[in-house]
């Protein structure tokens, strides 16, 4: 759960700016959204396969240089 103390000295909007940060920080964002619609097996396979070939390809790259 992610939490903000508001100081004594700082406003509301940059208090929710520092809570909406820590909140993409911890993937609370990422995660609600991957969860909104039901994602059928087959799908999810598919996403994590291209995931890995991303991460593949990246790694290539970067240790070629």
């Amino acid at each position: 759960m992610v939490q903000v103390i508001v100081r004594d000295d700082e406003s509301f909007e940059k208090a929710l700016r520092r809570f909406n940060k820590s909140c993409e920080r911890s993937g609370i964002l990422a995660d609600i959204k991957k969860h909104q619609h039901f994602e059928k097996p087959s799908e999810k396979r598919k996403r994590k396969l291209a995931a890995a070939k991303r991460k593949s390809k990246r790694k290539d790259y970067f240790t070629g240089l």
